[in-house]
């Protein structure tokens, strides 16, 4: 195994920037009027996007067209992205025969039933609209969620069937609305910048522009909206709330596109040199285990003297060791799509195991940092007056000699971790693990957590930064999404890990609180002690001046009592500061929480999985990963709030 590894991220990987489309239909009256000005309208702020994302330092320009690529702004769209040689993405509402035969609009069941079968209709207008989603779907990356093809299929041919039954229809467009309001969450949460053309008049119809453009807002995503009434201008809402208000007269807001455009792809702070400067080694650090030897000691689960070495799973091995099981529940899903299988395993786990190792030692370097100098305080005060019961005051420099070095120590250790950064390097490089640990269960569903919600660490963004185009790099699987394949990635992929993360939560939760409690205790007999060596004192003082006992005894003993008298309280008091810095307590509660969180994930997950067919949709799906992503999240900015402000210092 090599001493030493760098990040398993190539020198030529870039951010990408990534929008999202969504507009009226091709049967708008407002978009038939100005069909033509709207695509002229898009093509040129394509082009200055184009122009902007090119010019960022440190980025290649690349851009991702996300669209639900329904007739009309968004089939333009796509294809002119698609000229400009920007990557498409379409997450289809439905399987894409579907999909394809519903928006070619056609009025007879029997070219319904032709466009499903993979046929031609026999409308020659029906026809060219299929033959143009099937050339553009065909140049695209699609996502499609298939899991209700069959009760869309039947009501939406229940419809055709009998134009009168109106029940029918109201069922089919509810259904479809749902799943294209699903749709277009998925697109939301992978998208920097969602352009919409919309009147600004509907907003409350599932799946419509209106309600693509307010949810997209409610959750961060700035929207560029263009009128289509006047396409060459457009303006950017970036909350709720501006829906309501008037668009204010003038240019375009170049200047705050440039800004989103940058805010997007480029992070303050980060680099591949960021990443190029840590290197992953594969076992713990000799020097820094007191941290670990504390829980071991106090909190149990191991011999208290045992061997604490760590050894790291190296990143080339994770694939085949603890990354197993993962990779083969994804291989194992049906038409699951082979790229991202790939990406999983050579990219995201391997990046995983180097950010975790990287983390574990400096979490040692950082924490038993703090802890030795503890230890080091405690030390210098008990030598420094251990001359006294010692009977060597002739020597007393020796002592002082030593306590000097200790202190020495302090200052040495503090100061070589302030400079190594032993704090910022263990909270940015345990944000990336945190966010890369549950990335199979996102990547392989097609779920991932919206660029507006991304948390903001405290010192520096480049760890959310980087997670987040790391994962957005791998992109949507190319898989039509049944409820087999929901079935095996829950089964496979997300319960394992949720179940795996549950029980570790709640065996250190459990540790921890043990570990407080017992420091508690031992803090508390070292004050007993100590009172008790001052009260045998003054006890023997009192007997003596009484006559009780030789009056010369409570002087003799006067040196051990006054060593007991001041080491005591000094090793309470630094064993009271271990208990504090180390937080034991607050970090079992957040674990406690977590576990719980886990367990009701879990416990839903189960539910879902031997629960009905008809109950397994992909909705239901992502809203157990959301709560999963929500839960890790919540986890990590807890954990922050509790060590965020403490750095390694002197001990006081």
């Amino acid at each position: 195994m090599p001493a030493s590894q760098p990040a398993p991220v190539s020198d030529s990987w870039q951010p990408h920037l990534a929008l999202g489309i969504t507009g009226h239909r091709a049967s708008n009256p407002s978009y038939r009027a100005h069909a033509e000005a709207i695509g002229a309208a898009l093509e040129g702020l394509f082009a200055q996007i184009d122009a902007i994302a090119g010019a960022l330092p440190g980025t290649r320009g690349a851009v991702r067209l996300h669209s639900l690529l329904v007739d009309g702004t968004d089939q333009i769209a796509a294809e002119r992205a698609l000229a400009r040689g920007w990557e498409l993405a379409v997450p289809l509402p439905f399987g894409a025969a579907l999909n394809c035969a519903i928006n070619a609009h056609p009025e007879t069941l029997a070219d319904a039933d032709a466009l499903l079968a993979g046929a031609a209709a026999s409308d020659p207008a029906v026809e060219a609209k299929a033959a143009a989603i099937r050339s553009v779907t065909g140049r695209a990356c699609l996502f499609e969620l298939a899991d209700r093809d069959a009760e869309v299929r039947a009501l939406w041919r229940a419809s055709l069937a009998d134009p009168d039954d109106r029940a029918a229809l109201r069922a089919f467009e509810a259904l479809a609305s749902d799943n294209v309001a699903l749709a277009g969450r998925v697109m939301i949460e992978r998208t920097d910048l969602v352009i919409a053309v919309w009147d600004g008049k509907v907003a409350n119809l599932p799946g419509g522009t209106g309600h693509t453009v307010a949810a997209a807002l409610a959750m961060g995503a700035p929207v560029l909206l263009i009128d289509p009434a006047m396409p060459g201008t457009w303006r950017i809402l970036g909350r709720p709330e501006e829906l309501g208000q008037p668009a204010a007269p003038g240019e375009p807001d170049v200047a705050r596109l440039t800004a989103i455009i940058h805010a997007a792809v480029v992070s303050e702070g980060w680099s591949p040199a960021q990443l190029a400067a840590e290197q992953w080694r594969p076992r713990s650090s000799r020097a820094f285990g007191l941290y670990r030897r504390i829980e071991r000691v106090f909190g149990g689960g191991g011999r208290a003297l045992g061997s604490l070495r760590v050894d790291y799973e190296a990143p080339d091995a994770i694939v085949a060791g603890s990354g197993a099981g993962v990779v083969a529940a994804a291989e194992a899903m049906p038409s699951g799509d082979p790229q991202v299988t790939r990406q999983l395993a050579e990219e995201v786990l391997p990046l995983f195991a180097w950010a975790e190792g990287i983390a574990s030692r400096l979490a040692d370097a950082y924490r038993s940092g703090q802890i030795v100098n503890f230890v080091l305080a405690t030390l210098a005060v008990i030598i420094g007056v251990a001359y006294l019961p010692l009977g060597l005051g002739e020597v007393k420099w020796v002592f002082a000699a030593v306590e000097l070095l200790l202190l020495g120590g302090i200052l040495v250790l503090t100061a070589a971790g302030s400079r190594l950064g032993w704090h910022r390097r263990w909270f940015a490089m345990r944000r990336v693990a945190e966010y890369l640990r549950h990335a199979p269960a996102l990547l392989l569903l097609g779920v991932t957590r919206p660029t507006g919600r991304w948390p903001r660490g405290a010192e520096g963004q480049w760890p959310e930064h980087f997670a987040r185009h790391a994962l957005r790099d791998v992109g949507l699987p190319r898989v039509a999404v049944t409820k087999d394949y929901l079935r095996v990635g829950l089964a496979g992929a997300v319960l394992p890990h949720v179940a795996a993360q549950r029980a570790y939560h709640a065996a250190k939760a459990h540790r921890l609180e043990t570990v407080h409690h017992r420091l508690d205790k031992v803090a508390e007999s070292c004050f007993a002690l100590a009172v008790a060596s001052v009260t045998a004192y003054l006890v023997l003082k009192g007997a003596g001046a009484a006559g009780l006992v030789p009056g010369h005894l409570a002087s003799d003993l006067s040196p051990f009592f006054t060593f007991c008298g001041v080491a005591f309280p000094t090793l309470g008091a630094n064993l009271s500061g271990i208990r504090y810095f180390g937080d034991f307590e607050r970090f079992g509660a957040i674990s406690h929480v977590a576990a719980e969180k886990l367990r009701a994930i879990e416990e839903r997950t189960e539910l879902l999985l031997s629960g009905a067919t008809s109950a397994l949709t992909y909705a239901a799906a992502a809203d157990l990963i959301h709560a999963l992503d929500e839960a890790v999240v919540e986890e990590i900015a807890s954990w922050q709030a509790v060590f965020g402000a403490k750095h390694l210092a002197l001990p006081a």
